[in-house]
């Protein structure tokens, strides 16, 4: 079984108040006790796409200064900018090409793709990024349970915030899922609530915003519920099943 930690949406912008919620919840998962295999961060890590921005989130998450205890596995969401993302998170050339990586373990392969367009709040994945998942899970060979993991959930989660600015053209990821009976699951950020659903007989996972909750048209007035505390999920890959704990610190 495949123990992932999932973490969203930090929107990290240079105020204590983001610093201090993103501090909570490393220090709560950096003290787990048990085995936990990898750290997924599922975009929004940074609020304006800076490159300071991005080396905070080196600090806190142990990329730069520290060993973090387990795998961080990140991808990019519609606040952040891909060449700073690459310069000051990943230490890499920067380049505004698509932020893909694979990331294979005993159990399962974690494929982190890139669901950003510079310069717009939906999302899509791009033809070379569906290229490269389907190069992957060919070397794969159809044998290793595969998870996709991206920043824009591809359903409606019935509230006009994040329906507005879903994953473009998700009949392309239907299709590709339908061809692909390897991938087992989907995990998403963006909405900034913690959500359980299903997508072309996938289950889909979105894990909680770390910056703010989304208040549902049923709770009140604004959608931002900034008093909420930071929230995280341990997503749990048990060969087709997956399994989600939510947790607020």
């Amino acid at each position: 079984m495949l123990v992932l930690a999932h973490i969203s949406d930090l929107h990290l912008d240079g105020t204590r108040r983001a610093t201090e919620r993103a501090e909570r919840v490393r220090e709560r998962l950096w003290e787990l006790p048990g085995r936990v295999d990898a750290l997924l961060v599922t975009g929004d890590i940074a609020d304006h796409g800076t490159e300071a921005e991005y080396e905070e989130a080196a600090r806190l998450l142990g990329l730069r200064d520290g060993e973090p205890p387990f795998p961080v596995l990140t991808c990019p969401g519609n606040h952040d900018s891909r060449a700073p993302y690459r310069k000051a998170l990943l230490g890499q050339p920067a380049s505004e090409g698509p932020v893909n990586s694979v990331h294979v373990f005993d159990d399962a392969a974690v494929l982190m793709c890139d669901s950003s367009i510079p310069g717009q709040d939906e999302g899509e994945l791009d033809e070379e990024t569906y290229a490269w998942i389907g190069t992957t899970l060919d070397e794969l060979d159809g044998t290793v349970p595969a998870l996709l993991a991206f920043h824009h959930p591809p359903v409606a989660l019935h509230h006009p915030l994040p329906d507005a600015y879903q994953l473009r053209r998700p009949a392309s990821l239907a299709a590709l899922l339908e061809r692909r009976p390897e991938v087992v699951g989907l995990i998403t950020g963006h909405a900034h609530t913690p959500a359980a659903t299903a997508f072309a007989g996938r289950p889909l996972v979105v894990g909680p915003g770390m910056t703010w909750t989304l208040r549902l048209p049923w709770e009140g007035e604004g959608a931002a519920d900034r008093d909420a505390p930071p929230g995280f999920a341990y997503v749990l890959a048990d060969g087709g099943r997956l399994t989600s704990h939510f947790r607020t610190v």
